[in-house]
């Protein structure tokens, strides 16, 4: 009601109460006396009735102007808010909105208040859907009574969309009835985008490290790994999972740790990556692995947190440098030392043929000249090696039983092993996989070997085959003085020997045997402990 009609009641009822109130006194009292005391008191009340008319009208007014100041600050609120805003009544109805949610349902010419979602659909036929969506969740938050959180996808008319993260807050009477529903939706689509690009990213991230053909570390600012990817089992041996949070020096060979660790140092404080590092790692079962390493510091905020590092496997490359390397120094060896053998055994010839003849006419010296004699006889035997090594013969291969030739040289061998007090022990295969071989060339190549052991002071010796794949394995064993690791690296080269008065020659040969049958030698010895002999050779197809 507004002031104009409340003035024009106001002075409508006064007149009616002051011209009735006369007229009535007039009629009733003639009593002059108490005409004037009653109209006194009729005066008095009109006052007192005008002046609370006044002072109600005036508290009304303050309400009013204190209401609505405070309705135009809630409206200037929620239309300055980049979130859309809508309250309902307890039956859905809209009581207010902000511009944002008109807009945002293209219902800002319509006279939305004491309208459902879904009456408002007619409006907006194309948010009819959204809105009726709106109206269905808007019952799912009255069941739950309390503040509920909802992702809202509202489509747009150019074809994309909008997701909102919608809160509803349903308020209630005290007696439990419903009262009001507050609805605040904020646009997080660009951040859905955004957490969609990351998760794509992690995905992409992810599988850069699962699938990469090399092997991955992630390692902390204690160089303790934090993540690897499949390949570190297939390397190392250890479970990835099992060794997170353990340092990555403890698989490193003892001879590279201390420049690893300079050199992730180096990653911490100065940042300098470390690029293709050849280190050697221990596995689980106690055999090594020649890599390639590269390491990167990971900065986060300009702090290096730790680093990233890739691993490949270069131990058949390195193995294969070094046969490499070996065949050609015995290839410029064997030449020599065929040349100088030919040298050699010309006048080898004749100094034996004086020394017989000087022998037969002289037995005083008996014992001298059987020493000369013994001696010729080993530098007859090391020219023969050196024109082994220098002038491959030709090899006529042909099918072979492996038990049949390591049984033949056990038996030549049979007399020299008593002799030291030696046990031979010989596994048999139970197949009987044949081979394409030359088979008196290997049977050197298992004398040469055994004979080492027995030298070697071993009582016992062990003889195994089995087959691993396509291939057929001979294992020598003994519990002999064994070799250390600088002389183990060293054997096979001409001129070098592990025994004190050995040529080195016999393993040369023997090293040159496997190589003629497309087969592998493999030496692994601890002091005092003995050596193994791996060796395999490929099975006839």
């Amino acid at each position: 009601m507004n002031h104009k009609k409340k003035m024009f009641i106001y002075i409508l009822l006064a007149l009616i109460w002051v011209f009735g109130t006369d007229h009535m006194l007039d009629h009733f009292f003639l009593d002059t006396d108490l005409y004037v005391v009653v109209q006194k008191i009729k005066a008095m009340f009109f006052v007192l009735l005008t002046s609370f008319f006044i002072y109600y009208s005036f508290i009304k007014q303050k309400e009013n102007a204190a209401m609505t100041a405070e309705k135009e600050k809630l409206e200037s609120l929620i239309n300055s808010m980049v979130d859309f805003v809508n309250f309902k009544d307890a039956n859905g109805r809209w009581t207010q909105a902000n511009d944002f949610a008109l807009k945002l349902f293209q219902i800002d010419h319509v006279d939305y208040k004491g309208k459902k979602d879904s009456e408002l659909g007619a409006y907006s036929p194309f948010y009819k859907e959204a809105l009726d969506y709106c109206e269905t969740s808007d019952k799912e938050a009255w069941k739950i009574g309390k503040m509920s959180r909802w992702q809202e996808v509202i489509p747009m008319p150019d074809g994309t969309s909008k997701t909102f993260d919608t809160l509803k807050i349903p308020h209630f009477n005290a007696d439990g009835s419903r009262k009001e529903l507050v609805i605040v939706g904020r646009d997080i689509t660009d951040q859905v985008k955004a957490e969609k690009k990351l998760e794509q990213s992690k995905q992409k991230y992810k599988s850069l490290i699962e699938y990469n053909p090399e092997l991955v570390y992630i390692l902390n600012a204690k160089g303790e790994v934090i993540e690897t990817n499949p390949m570190f089992k297939a390397l190392t041996g250890y479970d990835s999972n099992e060794f997170i949070g353990q340092s990555i020096v403890s698989i490193i060979s003892e001879e590279y740790q201390e420049e690893f660790k300079r050199a992730f140092s180096e990653i911490m404080t100065n940042k300098k990556s470390l690029i293709n590092k050849e280190l050697k790692i221990i596995r689980n079962d106690g055999s090594k692995r020649t890599l390639r390493i590269t390491a990167v510091p990971t900065v986060v905020d300009d702090q290096v947190e730790g680093a990233i590092g890739y691993a490949l496997d270069i131990t058949k490359e390195k193995e294969t440098e070094e046969h490499l390397r070996k065949t050609e120094k015995l290839s410029v060896i064997g030449e020599l030392a065929a040349s100088v053998a030919h040298e050699i055994r010309n006048p080898l010839t004749s100094i034996k043929g004086f020394i017989q003849f000087m022998h037969s006419n002289d037995s005083k010296h008996d014992s001298y000249y059987q020493i000369m004699l013994d001696e010729l006889e080993r530098i007859n035997q090391i020219s023969s090696e050196l024109l082994a090594i220098g002038k491959p013969r030709e090899v006529h291969f042909e099918e072979a039983n492996m038990n049949d030739i390591i049984t033949s040289v056990m038996w030549l061998l049979e007399s020299q092993a008593n002799l030291y007090s030696v046990e031979i022990d010989y596994q048999k295969i139970e197949l009987h996989p044949l081979i394409d071989c030359e088979p008196n060339q290997l049977k050197q190549l298992f004398i040469n070997i055994i004979k080492n052991s027995v030298e070697a002071d071993a009582k016992k010796i062990s003889i195994k085959i089995d087959q691993e794949n396509d291939f057929l394995k001979v294992t020598i064993q003994d519990n002999g003085n064994g070799i250390d690791k600088e002389r183990l690296e060293r054997l096979g080269e001409p001129f070098y020997s592990s025994k004190e008065k050995g040529t080195g020659l016999g393993l040369t040969v023997s090293f040159k045997i496997v190589q003629s049958h497309n087969g592998q030698i493999y030496f692994d010895s601890v002091v005092n402990q003995g050596t193994t002999v791996t060796l395999l050779f490929p099975i006839k197809k």
